[in-house]
């Protein structure tokens, strides 16, 4: 019986890794690419998008007809030129589902699925840019390993987020939180926080679950210092 059930993990691991490496080779080399100010997505979470300037829904009706992927990232925030910069680092993410409107709009659902980082800009005829892009700095988005941790590393950190949210009038469902995978939990939180552009994106480059759950303690805590003016935590 120990023999069988060793197989049969050993089979489901295989199928697993083989599925793992087909997602890896199946990465777009270049992507189009969506900006938007202080607004990220981490894998495994899905975002409600609506989408209603013309280069944008030209953008999302070209990736309908292809792969259904699109770059979320953000602009940089000291941007004094024409063409606006932008971040490194953004989420590669997947439209799982669309909804096109009568007024020339749409509405799509976002499904992260990886973080990238831009190589450099492609020159094309469109009205919406696109970038080179490269997975390997954030290969483990994709591996099947997920972190640990547990509740009680998250308790200082839930009653500071709810004492920020609370004076910055947000409102969140926290017992449907705590029903989530930490991973889930501390992605969901760092997504909806009211933090700064910049913060967000110190928490969207933070490599791993251990990583981003420092730097939220670490933004928390000059909130907390300072008032709750917005102050980055370089």
């Amino acid at each position: 019986m120990q023999a069988i059930i060793k197989l049969l993990t050993s089979i489901y691991i295989f199928k697993n890794l083989i599925k793992e490496v087909m997602i890896k080779h199946d990465l777009p080399k270049i992507i189009p690419i969506f900006p938007l100010s202080n607004f990220i997505i981490f894998p495994e979470t899905t975002v409600p998008l609506n989408i209603f300037e013309p280069r944008y829904v030209e953008m999302i009706n070209d990736s309908m007809k292809n792969n259904k992927l699109i770059g979320l990232i953000q602009p940089k925030n000291n941007n004094v030129n024409s063409v606006v910069d932008l971040h490194e680092t953004g989420c590669l993410g997947k439209i799982t589902d669309f909804k096109d409107s009568l007024n020339g709009t749409c509405l799509i659902e976002l499904s992260g699925l990886t973080r990238f980082k831009i190589t450099k800009e492609v020159k094309n005829n469109k009205l919406y840019r696109e970038c080179e892009v490269n997975f390997e700095y954030y290969q483990d988005d994709l591996s099947l390993q997920k972190e640990e941790l547990k509740f009680s590393d998250l308790e200082l950190i839930f009653k500071d987020l709810k004492s920020l949210f609370e004076k910055k009038g947000y409102i969140i469902n926290w017992k449907s939180l705590e029903k989530q995978n930490l991973n889930e939990t501390i992605n969901a939180l760092a997504m909806a926080s009211p933090f700064s552009l910049e913060e967000k994106q110190i928490l969207l480059e933070s490599k791993d679950l251990k990583i981003r759950k420092n730097k939220i303690a670490e933004i928390l805590r000059t909130y907390s210092y300072d008032n709750f003016d917005n102050t980055t935590v370089q």
